[in-house]
């Protein structure tokens, strides 16, 4: 597991699963996903989805996000045999080091192992809302 990243501020409801790697993580509880990623984590309560689609992996060579305000670039590529969903969502909380920032709608295009798959729809499902 990478060092950089940062521990989450705190859980809305009860941990029903999460997995990390050195590049990036996902935990699921009850009320929330949050995708950990080196020095950033991003908060999106479950009601605030949208949709999440199967992805065509390889669309994703290689992609540059670049946050304009402390210039800095990651590059993500994808992994082997990993399935990428895009998760789209009508708003988020970034954590960074510089604190806590809502953002309005985003996409999230992240490999989803199928078993987190299946425990975020059935998070889904139990707060009313049509399964993934």
């Amino acid at each position: 597991m990478n060092s950089d990243f940062l521990q989450i501020k705190s859980l809305e409801g009860d941990l029903k699963m999460s997995h990390k790697t050195k590049d990036f993580g996902l935990s699921v509880s009850t009320k929330e996903l949050i995708l950990h990623k080196p020095h950033v984590n991003y908060y999106v309560k479950l009601e605030h989805i949208i949709n999440i689609l199967p992805y065509d992996k390889r669309a994703l060579k290689a992609i540059t996000f670049v946050n304009y305000r402390a210039a800095n670039q990651e590059y993500i590529h994808s992994v082997p045999g990993s399935e990428y969903f895009r998760i789209y969502v009508q708003a988020l909380i970034l954590h960074n080091r510089s604190g806590l920032f809502e953002h309005g709608p985003t996409d999230l295009i992240i490999p989803i192992h199928p078993t987190m798959l299946k425990v975020i729809a059935e998070c889904v499902q139990k707060i009313g809302l049509t399964s993934i």
